[in-house]
């Protein structure tokens, strides 16, 4: 116990100094721009005062080398249209652009390496953006609420998409992931309604929770092999979905996962699944026919209440999935009759 309060100390007061030592930075003012200066001896801006609606930012302040964009430095300022960020520049912080909802255009140069959460969310008027290829992650709810954004580039370093990454993209149609990437956050393209098309990489392992919620364009998706789960509200409301095909890894089909997908008229389960979550396929009003395997032994409530087309359940004899039917009214046939 002692040796645990010992080690707690110790951590509050590494906090404390770091704490400390980041309030002491001296705060710089340069024409429009206040900058700090890292440890490097190179420039961070830290906020804008100007009014400008096209930007060059400099790649140096007062003789000293700017290579990063701090935390909200750009927070809100309403004139940005047009931003160039110099070739220095290496990372981008969290906010550092938030809610610029004027900001149409911003080049990014291939030095950047990290962009933080939130970099961009709330950018209503930003239609494209390329992301450098140095870039390994895309961070939380780094493009949220970017509801203009129609087009966006990601190289092949980036390994993850981030939780709600693009989530209220509402105008993004079409988006291609590289085989790079190997995460998928939760609602990383939530509330995309426009989303029509898009490829997942054979690295990834799990679609995640409302990860394509409310993708009502969705038509078509190829699920690789690699993935293991099918995580709640997957496909909530992804009511233009006329086809999908789950592979045989997949292990669970999450709560509510193709809620309302009105379009959906078969689906085949693969013999990995075990459980099938409450209310899964509930309000699939198209739904006609449904395989489930015998490897299935938990099935949740109103998994498939108000398919109101349902005619056939392809279940095994003595499966749990037949019992399941029989307790619920639903009606069934067996596989291979």
């Amino acid at each position: 116990m002692k040796k645990t309060i010992i080690l707690c100390v110790i951590l509050a007061l590494i906090c404390a100094f770091a704490m400390a030592e980041e309030a002491e930075r001296e705060a710089y003012v340069s024409g429009d721009y206040e900058y700090a200066l890292l440890d490097d001896g190179t420039a961070e801006i830290t906020g804008y005062n100007g009014s400008d609606e096209e930007l060059s930012i400099p790649s140096e302040l007062d003789g000293c080398s700017v290579t990063a964009i701090g935390d909200g430095a750009f927070y809100f300022c309403e004139s940005l249209m047009k931003v160039t960020l110099p070739d220095s520049v290496t990372t981008i912080g969290e906010e550092a652009f938030s809610d610029c909802d004027s900001l149409t255009q911003i080049t990014l140069p291939d030095s950047v390496i990290n962009i933080g959460d939130w970099a961009f969310s709330g950018c209503e008027s930003l239609t494209q953006i390329t992301i450098p290829g140095g870039v390994t992650a895309i961070g939380y709810e780094t493009f949220y609420d970017c509801d203009s954004l129609t087009q966006i580039t990601i190289p092949d370093n980036v390994t993850t998409i981030g939780e709600g990454a693009f989530s209220n993209c509402n105008y993004l149609t079409q988006v291609t992931l590289p085989d790079s990437v190997t995460a998928i956050g939760d609602e990383a393209f939530c509330d995309c309604f426009c989303l029509t098309q898009i490829t997942i990489p054979d690295g990834v392992t799990a679609i995640g929770d409302s990860t394509f919620h409310c993708c009502e364009s969705l038509k078509q998706i190829n699920i690789p092999d690699s993935v293991t789960d099918i995580g709640n509200k997957a496909f909530y409301y992804c009511s233009s979905l006329t086809q999908i095909t789950l592979p045989d890894g997949v292990t669970a089909i999450g709560d509510e996962a193709f809620y309302y997908c009105t379009s959906l008229t078969q689906i085949t389960l693969p013999d990995s699944v075990t459980s099938i979550g409450y209310e899964a396929f509930c309000s699939c009003t198209s739904l006609k026919k449904i395989t489930i395997p015998d490897s299935v032994t938990d099935i949740g409530e109103e998994a498939f209440d108000c398919c109101f087309d349902l005619t056939a359940m392809i279940v095994g004899r003595g499966s749990y999935a037949e019992q399941y039917c029989i307790d619920n009214g639903l009606p069934y046939t067996y596989a291979g009759a």
